[in-house]
């Protein structure tokens, strides 16, 4: 794909009967005169759906490309190749008609189409994409209208793109074609399939083995999709201390499946080549000096392929490891991004550098939203519940801030840990007192975020609804474990964490998507479960404690709100007043904006706590009402 700069949509236009593949759409569109439909019955082509694209194209000086919405026809592909490879344009038509009819007579008697790529004119490609800022290449737009004909005779119902959605085709499509340069990110929204989409590559991808990496709590999932949707494909799994001699059994076609963990400290990785390298969850490699991210560049491949929701989640340091990867040289050196983009856009806030940025990097990350391609989705509310502290909790807040400012936070590391040992009291603390003071009393009553948080549950339940809710701590999961049990009457809120066997976590999991008598609520650490689940029996979210990044949060959300969730999705971010939880509220916009850097949204600044004075510390963490605004 390509970029375009998107401006007001002109006028439809006017003149000859012109053609274009639409990848979403799998099919043909007939565009460009005032009455489409009607002049390609008379020209003998089939008719289709009434529709309306935009697409890029030369403004009336022919020196600027702009989008412009025109009325069109859709037509499913193989009946319009079937037509057009028998079809003789006369003079009248458009030069994009006249090339697809010799492209379609390619494609309809299996011959080349390589010679005829370059004829086809930018008509031919130029609608826009679902992300609203790019086009298809030429030569993706014809391997995408041969696939979609070779599908539809087929009728292949063992390869995975016979269950895909047409935005997964499309999204398989791009990745088919990023192997023209390397590789890409596949940034789409959390629920959107990203796994399925990569499912569908690797299926095509079969002339030598593939690597999938993945953090080791998705290995399970992996393999139970790759079951799923290709059936056909020969899995190994690459681990275990025997390991290397399930690597010297992978064929062609194969995919090997592996962890960070492994990547990080085993060369036999790197020594082989692969046809195509995926990395899941490639946030895991956001540190461009870490063991993993050498490793991950290390590995040979003729395509790589990142898949990340979030592309950028706290510096743009990890824009560079991203692509570092999929599209080596592509930043240039580390050093050299430093100078041309960190400094000018996280410190200087430089449109003109994040514009730049934006169009080195657009072409290769592909961000689709969920509003733009999956509209099926019902909406997702989000409130935050303000929850009032209670007198020992403010007791214990002002105790630790005093205390912890009296004996001095240091200098350098020191600094450091003391000042993240004082924001992890003051957080728990906002959870419930008894998790710094221990004093063996009832819990109720004690933290008005545990009373409010109950009192949600029971009525939600009683209601029959089913709720997720998530802490980043383990200590507060077996609290609000034991305490919902007892409040909510009920034997069983699970607590799925990172100190969970696989077997143990999928019968929770399995359980509460698939039992009618399954609980109610289940209790999810936010970074053993903040992604590749599938919890859409639950209809409420309730964050009971914040992370410093909304982007894991906003990951943890959509194990609810995702592809098979037929229901509005409530997310409830509770948090306790004139604390560092409303601090941390406020600096979640600057996050959300700078993880948008990749993708052409504005880049904002990270707030870092710790390096604060000790002033603007204790201005932050102070009670509002004792001298905040």
């Amino acid at each position: 794909m390509s970029s375009t700069s998107p401006s007001r949509p002109h006028a439809p236009l006017p003149g000859s009967l012109q053609a274009s593949f639409v990848v979403e759409s799998d099919g043909f569109a007939w565009w460009g005169v005032d009455d489409p439909a009607g002049t390609a019955e008379e020209l003998g082509l089939p008719p289709g759906d009434e529709t309306s694209l935009t697409l890029a194209l030369p403004d009336s000086t022919g020196r600027r490309i702009t989008p412009r919405t025109v009325p069109a026809t859709l037509v499913a592909a193989e009946p319009a190749v079937a037509a057009l490879s028998c079809w003789s344009p006369p003079e009248k038509v458009g030069c994009s008609l006249r090339v697809w009819a010799r492209i379609a007579a390619a494609i309809h008697h299996g011959e080349p189409t390589d010679g005829l790529i370059g004829l086809l004119p930018t008509a031919g490609h130029a609608v826009l994409g679902l992300d609203r800022t790019t086009i298809w290449s030429a030569s993706a737009a014809v391997d995408a209208a041969r696939r979609a004909v070779t599908r539809a005779r087929s009728h292949d119902s063992s390869s995975p793109q016979a269950v895909l959605r047409p935005y997964q085709r499309a999204g398989v499509a791009w990745l088919r074609a990023a192997s023209e340069h390397g590789g890409g990110v596949l940034a789409d929204d959390m629920g959107l399939g990203k796994t399925v989409q990569a499912i569908a590559l690797l299926w095509e991808c079969r002339e030598h083995p593939n690597l999938v990496v993945c953090p080791t709590s998705l290995l399970g999932n992996w393999s139970r999709e790759l079951a799923r949707f290709a059936p056909d494909v020969d899995v190994l799994t690459y681990t275990g201390p025997d390991r290397l001699r399930t690597l010297e059994t992978a064929r062609a076609g194969t995919v090997v499946l592996t962890t960070y963990g492994v990547l990080r400290g085993d060369a036999a990785l790197s020594d082989r080549s692969w046809q195509a390298v995926v990395l899941d969850e490639a946030q895991q490699i956001k540190n461009p000096g870490s063991l993993g991210s050498r490793a991950a560049r290390e590995l040979r491949a003729e395509l790589r392929i990142a898949m990340t929701g979030t592309p950028v989640e706290n510096r743009l340091d990890e824009l560079w490891s991203l692509m570092a990867f999929t599209n080596p040289g592509l930043l240039g050196t580390h050093a050299r991004f430093r100078r041309r983009f960190v400094g000018p856009v996280q410190r200087n806030n430089s449109r003109a550098a994040a514009q730049r940025l934006h169009e080195i990097v657009g072409p290769h990350v592909l961000r689709r939203r969920k509003e733009d391609v999956a509209p099926e989705l019902p909406s997702k509310l989000e409130t935050s519940v303000v929850c009032t502290m209670t007198d020992e909790q403010e007791r214990l807040y002002r105790a630790s801030l005093n205390e912890a400012f009296e004996e001095g936070f240091g200098s350098g590391t020191d600094r450091r840990g003391r000042i993240l040992a004082l924001l992890t009291r003051l957080k728990q603390i906002c959870n419930h007192p008894e998790l710094v003071s221990a004093e063996g009393t009832p819990l109720a009553g004690r933290s008005g975020k545990l009373d409010r948080a109950t009192e949600m549950l029971a009525e939600l339940t009683s209601n029959g609804a089913r709720a997720l809710v998530f802490t980043q701590y383990r200590k507060t999961g077996e609290l609000l474990a034991e305490h919902f049990r007892d409040e909510l009457a009920t034997d069983e809120v699970p607590f799925l964490h990172g100190g969970l066997g696989t077997g143990a976590r999928q019968e929770i999991v399995t359980r509460f998507q698939e039992d009618p008598q399954g609980p109610a609520v289940l209790i999810l650490s936010l970074r053993a479960a903040g992604f590749g689940l599938n919890l859409t029996r639950a209809t409420h979210v309730l964050h009971y404690d914040r992370w410093w990044n909304p982007a894991v949060e906003d990951q943890a959300s959509d194990r609810a709100h995702r592809i098979g969730q037929d229901q509005t999705v409530t997310v409830h971010t509770l948090l306790t007043e004139r604390t560092l939880e409303e601090a941390i509220a406020e600096m979640h916009e600057g996050k959300r904006a700078l993880a948008g850097t990749a993708t052409g949204e504005t880049a904002g600044i990270d707030t870092d706590l710790t390096r604060l004075s000790d002033e603007q510390l204790h201005e932050l963490l102070l009670p509002r009402h004792e001298g905040r605004p």
